[in-house]
């Protein structure tokens, strides 16, 4: 631009907004849209209800359930008993077989051993918290 020239905008509006998105969607992309938003649900639940939820039903195809009032440290203890017997089976098992068998039953055992390990950091955690807190249950 030189010298005593004006600079002009220019200012553009689209007569017509965009067309909706396409409203067919899969099923896969419908569960997948509906899982994302009852993740950020639980998410949005955790953060800005202070109460928790009274215990919803459980499901009907459930076999089995854990008494909703059981702490969490009582949670973990039993997880890492029955983790301890897993491995200690599969490590028995490991005797009794042969070649890739006996391979899966020692992975299987280290793999109980590794998660055995995870759960009883959580529990050192867990005790931490309640050193630091004395009076609150996980």
């Amino acid at each position: 631009m030189g010298v005593g020239s004006t600079s002009r905008e220019i200012i553009m509006f689209k007569a017509t907004p965009n067309p909706p998105q396409s409203g067919h969607k899969s099923r896969v992309e419908a569960l997948e849209e509906k899982k994302l938003e009852d993740a950020a649900t639980r998410a949005l639940d955790y953060y800005l209800k202070p109460q928790p939820s009274s215990p919803s039903e459980p499901d009907k195809n459930q076999l089995f359930i854990v008494a909703p009032h059981i702490d969490t440290e009582t949670l973990l203890a039993n997880a890492s008993e029955d983790l301890l017997s897993i491995s200690t089976i599969a490590a028995d098992l490991a005797d009794d077989v042969d070649d890739s068998r006996r391979c899966v039953a020692l992975a299987i055992s280290r793999m109980a051993d590794g998660v055995q390990l995870l759960v009883e950091r959580a529990l050192d955690h867990l005790e931490t918290k309640e050193m630091a807190a004395p009076g609150t249950k996980g």
